[in-house]
């Protein structure tokens, strides 16, 4: 037994030596460059941001509505009141943006509440009649902003909410009132900096 124990000593000094000589392993490359392609850094962004909003509506604003403890209101500043979940959305980009990072997101639709919330170019509005039609299939493409060039992804977003189609359907300045569920309202439109 005590040869055995003496064997398993004198080897593990080998062991570690080979160890610390063994060829590093690429995941151990710092230096090596991973690229993906910019549309499933799009479909990324846009499967975290659907995420979030969605349990803001569910979780939050839905819930609270029920249990009649707090509603979610378009002055919600001033009202003390939770943010509509179309203003959650605005709200977190604004917050994106202050980190310096130049990826930029917000709601479109066709038939918007909110003017801010209408298509800004022909590319947005064709973008967004494209989702209204395939809303399985992302309409992307290259967009400029100034001198700053982007890529573009215009998502579908659907209504996933009984507090959204309510919302819709009954606002005075509403130009569509029957919207159901599961149905387009507009879209989510993604846009990253081509250059850092």
């Amino acid at each position: 037994m005590r040869g055995r124990t003496v064997r398993s000593f004198a080897l593990a000094p080998l062991i570690v030596l080979g160890i610390l000589l063994a060829p590093p392993s690429h995941a151990a490359e710092p230096s090596r460059t991973v690229t993906l392609p910019i549309e499933a850094v799009a479909d990324y962004l846009h499967a975290v941001i659907e995420a979030h909003r969605t349990f803001y509506t569910l979780q939050v604003v839905e819930r609270l509505q029920q249990q009649g403890k707090l509603v979610a209101s378009e002055n919600w500043r001033a009202a003390h009141t939770l943010p509509l979940p179309a203003q959650f959305l605005r709200e977190t980009n604004d917050l994106a943006s202050l980190t310096g990072t130049k990826i930029r997101y917000r709601l479109i639709g066709l038939w918007p509440i909110n003017r801010q919330n209408a298509p800004a170019t022909e590319a947005e509005k064709a973008g967004l009649e494209q989702v209204q039609q395939h809303p399985e299939q992302p309409h992307t493409g290259l967009t400029t902003t100034g001198t700053e060039r982007y890529f573009q992804a215009i998502y579908a977003d659907r209504a996933v909410a009984q507090a959204c189609i309510g919302c819709h359907n009954a606002h005075p300045k509403s130009p569509k009132h029957d919207f159901k569920a599961g149905e387009v309202m507009g879209a989510i439109v993604i846009q990253i900096p081509l250059e850092p």
